[in-house]
């Protein structure tokens, strides 16, 4: 072991002395920014430092005063008082170097008094932003709108990582229709409600450190029992069990991942999603895709479950409502189909989003378009029930050849069709160079932020 230490020394000096500098200029820079970060509006920190430093000049005049009227009195000072106060200088240069010092002082014990005071709340905080930043970030959070998220998966997981940034007021309605892997193994076994996209949903939230993320997506491997199983599935059966019921163990295991907003299941109730393809009936969230038929609808069994009443609560106090992206009929539309839940969307006064996809899924929407996708909605809830969709307009990106060799295509914007309709069509680049599947978490926020919640 010591060879290989020894062995690795000068490979090590040799890889990381030229990136050093570069190391520096990048720290320079960050420590620029952070200094930058202290005085853009909306922190609430500047006011308080005017008037903490006008109040120390304030507490300078009067000890000015008090001096003067020491020198009046005709005191006589020792000798080193005047080498000490710089006597031997002009008064203006005096007044300049006393009051750089002061102020560098200012800074330094400020800067140190906020690392001292705020450091207990920061030693187990994830990532290494500064404390400006996380201050900065959590103004801007807070000032945020009362976003409410509808649909499962990982669309909707992705679409809540981006969106944290800007807001923690934050209501997530997942559907509760999942019958598929571990979720459907601990639903069918425990007769629970599936915590598959809910645990997705946790995790998108979660500040807790990237190990403990990465813990709740821990899948279990081997032939075992647990094979298959998701821990942080185990996780929040474990905390139903605790608590009593699964509306608590969301709650409580939000906590421990110290997420931004709550989770919420679309109903109670425990329901089977259904769908008609020709003459076939498929039953089963995780059969609904299968067959060769195009499904032409999709139902709940039993049929009108009541919708929960704190997601109808949230829903009615919300100012941003989006629904997407997802599977169409098996993640948006099982949760559209609760019974009052699109009452309550037209009820509310929030500004609506459908979010469509950027890829067609294979079994769901082969060869859909922005049109199509919008007609089996409306199909299904009926018309006019979003202000905007957004629509991704970046198709160089390519596609998987798994995914293009399964059916996927791009979703088209068919703008003839589309215009037909009175909503706000939104076109960007929202797909993500990594899964171009999916869509980018940060590029979709930051679109909803500034086309939309303007």
């Amino acid at each position: 072991m010591a060879t290989d230490r020894v062995a690795a020394g000068p490979l090590d000096d040799h890889v990381a002395g030229p990136a050093a500098p570069a190391e520096r200029v990048a720290g320079a820079y960050r420590r620029a920014e952070a200094i930058r970060l202290w005085f853009r509006p909306g922190i609430y920190v500047k006011r308080w430092l005017l008037l903490l430093f006008g109040s120390i000049v304030i507490i300078s005049l009067g000890v000015a005063y008090a001096l003067r009227a020491v020198y009046s009195a005709d005191v006589t000072f020792p000798g080193f008082v005047g080498p000490l106060t710089l006597q031997f200088l002009p008064r203006a240069i005096r007044a300049a170097l006393f009051a750089a010092v002061g102020l560098g002082l200012f800074a330094l014990s400020f800067y140190k008094l906020g690392q001292s005071v705020l450091a207990p709340f920061l030693i187990n905080a994830p990532g290494d932003a500064t404390i400006v930043e996380r201050l900065y970030s959590s103004r801007l959070q807070r000032k945020g709108p009362r976003l409410v998220a509808i649909g499962g998966g990982t669309g909707m997981s992705a679409m809540l990582r981006g969106m944290k940034k800007y807001t923690n007021r934050i209501s997530a309605i997942v559907t509760v229709a999942d019958d598929g892997g571990s979720s459907g193994r601990l639903r069918t076994e425990y007769r629970v409600l599936p915590p598959g996209d809910f645990r997705q949903c946790l995790t998108a939230l979660a500040e807790t450190e990237p190990l403990m993320t990465e813990l709740f997506q821990h899948r279990f491997a081997g032939d075992g029992s647990l094979a298959g199983h998701s821990f942080g599935n185990l996780f929040i059966m474990a905390m139903a069990e605790i608590t009593g019921n699964f509306e608590t163990a969301l709650s409580a295991s939000g906590r421990v991942l110290n997420i931004r907003g709550q989770i919420l299941p679309s109903t109670l109730q425990d329901v089977v999603l259904c769908a008609t393809a020709g003459d076939e009936i498929r039953v089963g969230e995780s059969r609904v895709p299968t067959g060769e038929a195009p499904i032409d609808r999709v139902f709940l069994d039993p049929p009108a479950p009541p919708v929960n009443p704190e997601a109808e609560l949230a829903i009615l106090d919300a100012e941003l409502v989006i629904i997407g992206p997802g599977s169409l009929y098996t993640s948006i539309l099982p949760n559209l189909l609760v019974d009052g839940m699109v009452e309550a969307l037209r009820a509310s006064p929030a500004v609506k989003v459908y979010v469509c996809n950027v890829a067609t899924q294979p079994g769901e929407t082969s060869h859909f378009t922005v049109s199509a996708h919008l007609d089996a909605l409306e199909a299904h809830v009926g018309g006019n029930l979003f202000d905007y969709v957004i629509v991704n307009s970046n198709h160089t990106v390519p596609l998987p050849p798994s995914a293009v060799e399964a059916g996927t295509s791009r979703v088209l914007f068919d703008r003839d069709r589309a215009s037909e309709r009175p909503v706000h069509y939104i076109l960007a680049d929202v797909v993500s160079t990594n899964v171009s599947t999916h869509h980018d978490p940060e590029k979709l926020a930051r679109i909803i932020m500034k086309r939309v919640w303007r």
